[in-house]
Parts: structure tokens; C-alpha cells; sequence
């Protein structure tokens, strides 16, 4: 036989079920808008039946139901779809980064358009055409040394903002460092804690979404592998162990700066503690995430486009070119360096005899870039001297770069250095005139040096002489060039934008598919808070009930014959 007040107990053991199942329902809405937050539910158990006892069997037929209980509270999760998000959210954070780093060197390279760095090459080319026209022209001569000026400016200019992108890149990739770090820090602090909640017999849903959260941080960083254990999370970067339960095994170092050392060679020392992202990603470790990102991006596109143009503006200043000069040039004392004459290399240090200066036929001739060809003219001086270089390095400088490029000092300060000319005053004979002082006097008016510097502009240089990289075009014209360069950016950028594209589209779709498992759905939550709210107020009714009869029980009964 039942107990009397068992009835009671059944209706409080309801009462405290829907009661807990109200305030999960309540917790569930007033997340319904928190990150990472999963719906949780009561799961609601019946209460182990009692047997009325008896020898062999019960007195009474059947088992009396004891009401409901809860024996816990868990979140919806579903561990495949977390996997799924972490694998394709890694591409995401690879591709966005590529996708804004290519975006920013089509800004810097703005092509096609008419203030990019390809117009003000072709106002530079068009400075020399006018220039021939008028060699004696001071204005034309000023007009070629501003236009010279707007482009080393201009190729300066760009190697600065490179140089800020890749500094910027890698100040990035140092930011980075530091959040990963205190999101390994926090996971292994969490799986401590959830391990301590959880050995109680309670359940720490709001503990675990927080570190899941971390992980869907920590996925767009890096490649990521996680491995839910008894201890907690283990997680890994590649073969490297990132996360072992409470400790947090490998730590992420900051690059140190590089060491330039006696012998002239650059090397990065090894960090003092931790392992680099720049390390992990030699190694093989890191493949993706946005630091892959940012390090493949500054390494490889940067990279490259920085050294297209420090070869481009080598060939324009030094990259050997052949030229043919007409017959009656008079060739200077002294050849530049590197000058080749019928089959001859000349290293600079050589004294001409002047039967062999005057050329008596056109002759190919093979200069080193602009700076060769204006070395062999003659200024408009009185008395006329030799070319010096166009271009020269800034102070500091070892070699022909965007950064290092600048028009020479002594053109910039007197336009008479310009060189149009390529002969002196020689007599029928071809000999050489020259005045009561030994000065050589200049053919004013000849242009042949000024027009053979107009037409590199159509001629095909060798952009990488010295196979020190991976030139786009390892021969052809300035133009063809940059246009080439332009146009791998452009690929480059759309192939990027694609990528990232469908990258977004892939990780929407699988996190649309875990916030239709684990999201909360307020239509859903109020429809079960109705429920729960009727349960309750049934299961109060019910102890009402009960109470009611106990009330006859007690003060009803036994009152017969007063």
C-alpha cells in the first residue's frame, strides 16, 4: 500500500522538475544572442517505481509510479560539425588575409590608371622623345629632369609603402602570437576547471561552450586538430602539441629581428622560448589559418612583387642592352665598365687612342642600361666632358633597387650634364679637333645619345642578369614588364577573392548547420516555456489536491457520535 503522503512527494518532485526545466528554458532565451552559446536541456527521468514489499511478490499489482526526476542538464553539440567548422574556417582565415594583402598591392600598384607608376614611366620615356628634338633646350632639359625625378619618386615612393605592408604584416603576425597564446592559456585553465566541475556530478555546459568558443577563435589562427579526452582538450598544430589537458605544452614566440652579421650576411637568431610561426611554417606545421596567411602573403607575394620591380629599375639603370651607334660618334676616353665594342668588354680602366674613339661605320654596341648609354655622350659644358651616370644609389646603398634608385645629384643640380650629344668637332679626316687649350669642342644640336635613350623604351632587356630570382619576363621590353607584373597581380587578386568567396560560403553553411543543432530558437524556447508553465501549474494543482484530501483525512475523520 502506497504511503499517505507519497501523492505529495510525487507533486513536488513534478514541481522542481518543470521548475528546473523553466529556468533552463530562461537561460536558453537570455542567451539566445551570446556567442558560442549552446541550448541546453533538462533530461527528465521517471522516478524509480516503488514495490509494495511481500514474500514472494507483491501484495498489490503493478509497481507504483513515483513521479519525475532530472538527472541532468546538458547542451546540444554535435562534435562532427565542430570539426567540420574548424577544418574549413583555417581556409577562411588563409584566404581573407591573402584576399586583403593582394587587394592593398593593387591599391599601392594602381593599374590601369593614369597616376599609376606605368604612366609616369611613359611621361619619363616621352621626356627623352621631346628632349632629342631640342638637345640645346633648357626647358626640355628641365621638363626630362622632373619627369626622371617623378619616377625615381615614384618607384621610392612604392618601395615604402612595400616596405610598411611587410612591416605591417609582420607586426600582424606578432599580434597574433599574443592571442593565440592567451587562448592556449585559457583552454588549458578551462579544461582544469571543467574537470573539477564535472568530477562533482555536475555538468559545466557554460564552461565547455566557452572553450569550444576558443577553438573556433583559435581555427581562423592556425591549423588545428582537437581531441576531446577525459582530461580535457589536447589540441595540435601539425605534429606540434599545443594543449595537453591542464598545461599548455608549446607556447608561440615572436620572431626575433634580424642579425646582420660581420661577414655582411642577415640571419633571424632562434627565439628564446616558444616556438615562431615563421618556424612552424618552414616546418611544415603550420598550413594554414591566417597567420599561414599573413606569412605566405609577405614571403611569397610581397616578395616577388618587390623583387619585379627592384629588377625592373636594375635594367632601366645597369641591365645590359645593345644600341647601335651611327657612324662619325665619337666614343669617350674611357669607356664605362662593362661596355662591350666590337666583341671587346671593357672594365673601365682602359685608355681609348682617338683613331680608335671615332666610330667609322654604325656599330652594335652592348651598355650597361641607361647609366652606360649616357656615359658615352658629351654634356653641354664649355668644354664639353663625358656623361656621368643618369641614376645613382642613395647614401648607403650597395645596389640598384626601388628604394635605393635616385637621379643623380649633379644632373639635379645643373641640366647642362644631360647628355644628347654623342660627338665632338672632328676634321674631314675624322680626327679629333681640338682648340689652343686641348679642349674638344661639342657638335651642338647632335641628338644621337638622346634619341638612342628614347628608343630603350622598345628595347629587350635581360631583367635578371644575374638569375638571382624569378623574374616574370626574363626578357622584353619595360612595358611588357609591367604589364605582365600588373597582370599577375590581377590574377592573383581575382584567384583570392574567389577562394575567399567560397570559403565564406563553406563555413556559413556548416556553422548554419550547428545553429540548427546547437542554436537557440526563441520560437522553439517560448513553445516549451508554455509546456513547462502548464506542467508546473498542473503538478500545483496536484499538490493542491492532495493537500485538500489529507485536510479530510486528518480533520474530517473520526468526528461520527460527537
Amino acid at each position: 500500500m502506497g504511503s499517505t503522503f507519497g501523492s505529495i512527494e510525487i507533486a513536488k518532485r513534478a514541481l522542481f522538475a518543470q521548475q528546473t526545466a523553466l529556468a533552463t528554458t530562461g537561460h536558453n532565451i537570455a542567451n539566445a544572442n551570446t556567442q558560442g552559446y549552446s541550448r541546453q536541456i533538462v533530461n527528465l527521468t521517471a522516478s524509480r517505481p516503488l514495490e509494495a514489499p511481500g514474500l514472494m511478490r507483491s501484495n498489490t499489482p503493478g509497481q507504483l509510479g513515483q513521479g519525475v526526476e532530472f538527472d541532468s542538464i546538458q547542451r546540444v553539440r554535435e562534435t562532427f560539425l565542430d570539426h567540420q567548422y574548424y577544418n574549413e574556417n583555417k581556409e577562411l582565415g588563409n584566404w581573407s588575409v591573402r584576399q586583403d594583402v593582394l587587394d592593398k598591392l593593387q591599391a599601392i600598384t594602381n593599374e590601369p590608371s593614369d597616376t599609376g607608376i606605368r604612366q609616369v614611366i611613359e611621361n619619363f620615356w616621352n621626356s627623352w622623345q621631346v628632349f632629342s628634338k631640342e638637345p640645346e633646350n633648357t626647358s626640355a632639359r628641365a621638363a626630362l629632369k622632373e619627369s626622371a625625378l617623378a619616377m625615381t619618386d615614384s618607384f621610392n615612393h612604392t618601395a615604402t609603402q612595400l616596405s610598411d605592408l611587410k612591416n605591417d604584416i609582420t607586426e600582424n603576425v606578432r599580434v597574433k602570437v599574443s592571442e593565440a597564446n592567451t587562448i592556449l592559456t585559457q583552454t588549458a585553465r578551462l579544461n582544469q576547471e571543467i574537470f573539477r566541475v564535472e568530477g562533482l556530478g555536475n555538468d559545466a555546459n557554460d564552461l565547455r561552450d566557452q572553450r569550444d568558443l576558443l577553438m573556433d577563435q583559435l581555427s581562423k589562427i592556425a591549423n588545428i586538430t582537437v581531441e576531446n579526452t577525459s582530461g580535457g582538450y589536447n589540441v595540435k598544430m601539425g605534429s606540434v602539441t599545443l594543449v595537453q589537458g591542464i598545461n599548455v605544452v608549446t607556447k608561440f614566440a615572436e620572431t626575433p629581428a634580424p642579425v646582420t652579421n660581420p661577414d655582411g650576411t642577415v640571419t633571424t637568431p632562434p627565439a628564446a622560448d616558444g616556438l615562431t610561426f615563421d618556424e612552424a611554417y618552414k616546418n611544415g606545421d603550420l598550413q594554414s589559418g591566417e597567420v599561414f596567411g599573413m606569412i605566405e602573403s609577405r614571403d611569397t607575394y610581397l616578395a616577388s612583387y618587390q623583387f619585379q620591380m627592384d629588377a625592373m629599375v636594375k635594367a632601366i639603370a645597369q641591365g645590359p642592352v645593345k644600341i647601335t651607334l651611327p657612324a662619325g660618334s665619337v666614343l669617350p676616353t674611357q669607356l664605362p665598365a662593362g661596355t662591350v665594342v666590337g666583341g671587346k668588354t671593357y672594365t673601365g680602366t682602359e685608355t681609348l687612342t682617338d683613331s680608335d674613339r671615332v666610330l667609322q661605320q654604325d656599330t652594335e654596341v652592348t651598355v650597361m642600361g641607361l647609366n652606360g648609354l649616357h656615359e658615352l655622350g658629351y654634356s653641354l659644358e664649355n668644354p664639353p666632358s663625358s656623361g656621368i651616370p643618369f641614376f645613382t644609389l642613395k647614401s648607403g646603398a650597395k645596389e640598384f633597387s626601388a628604394a635605393s634608385i635616385t637621379l643623380n645629384p649633379d644632373i639635379v643640380a645643373n641640366v647642362s650634364k644631360i647628355v644628347a650629344s654623342a660627338r665632338v668637332q672632328t676634321d674631314a679626316n675624322g680626327n679629333i679637333l681640338k682648340d689652343s687649350s686641348g679642349n674638344e669642342t661639342l657638335v651642338k644640336g647632335n641628338n644621337d645619345i638622346a634619341l638612342l635613350t628614347a628608343g630603350l623604351r622598345n628595347s629587350r632587356f635581360d631583367f635578371d642578369p644575374s638569375s638571382g630570382g624569378v623574374p616574370i619576363l626574363t626578357n622584353g621590353t619595360f612595358d611588357e614588364f609591367f604589364r605582365a607584373v600588373v597582370g599577375q597581380l590581377g590574377v592573383q587578386a581575382q584567384e583570392a577573392d574567389r577562394q575567399a568567396a567560397n570559403q565564406k560560403e563553406l563555413v556559413d553553411q556548416v556553422d548554419s548547420r550547428r545553429q540548427s543543432v546547437s542554436g537557440v530558437s526563441t520560437d522553439e524556447e517560448m513553445a516549451n516555456m508554455i509546456k513547462f508553465q502548464h506542467a508546473y501549474n498542473a503538478a500545483a494543482r496536484a499538490m493542491t489536491t492532495y493537500d485538500e484530501m489529507l485536510d479530510k483525512v486528518i480533520n474530517g475523520m473520526g468526528q461520527v457520535g460527537r
